[in-house]
């Protein structure tokens, strides 16, 4: 109990590709390790996402280093279903952070497939406005043409960034 209310789930999992992970991502990380007593961070092996810039150890990397003084987080990767997965690992709830309106629609009809199939809810935790325009493809454009993503970004993010450019002889 926390107030006086019962806590309402347990095993809290925020899926994303992260590609990379931006402030926004961390943000939602962060508000949700301080309501849920565990968070699974889960990078999602996505096969309709053609070239991802990083590979799935490199955010899983990022995500273990941004998230390494949260000791309720933990990082994992997964293929296939979402509601398969949780039942796996025995999530409670499903996190999902929004930023505009336009991801309600998306997100709401993912919601209640994955209730439909694992009988997990979907909490959805509002962008900070501070990100509400951030996006990975968006952060990955900026900084492929030269732009400054410092300020939407991690610290060690942007290190991986640098250096896949430099790694790739872009800009």
């Amino acid at each position: 109990m926390r107030n006086g209310t019962p806590v309402p789930q347990s095993h809290a999992i925020y899926p994303g590709s992260f590609d990379p992970p931006t402030n926004g991502h961390l943000d939602v990380i962060a508000r949700s390790s301080a309501i849920f007593p565990i968070v699974t961070v889960a990078v999602v092996v996505n096969p309709q996402k053609r070239s991802p810039l990083f590979t799935l150890d490199e955010r899983e990397e990022m995500l273990r280093r941004c998230t390494k003084e949260l000791s309720n987080v933990r990082v994992d990767h997964f293929r296939g279903l979402l509601a398969d997965y949780v039942r796996r690992i025995g999530a409670d709830v499903i996190v999902k952070g929004l930023r505009v309106v336009s991801d309600f629609e998306n997100e709401m009809a993912a919601a209640h497939m994955n209730r439909s199939l694992s009988n997990v809810d979907t909490m959805f935790l509002m962008s900070d406005s501070s990100y509400s325009f951030v996006s990975s493809s968006l952060i990955k454009e900026v900084f492929l043409q030269g732009g400054d993503i410092a300020r939407y970004v991690p610290d060690v993010v942007l290190e991986f960034m640098q250096q896949k450019r430099q790694t790739h002889g872009r800009k």
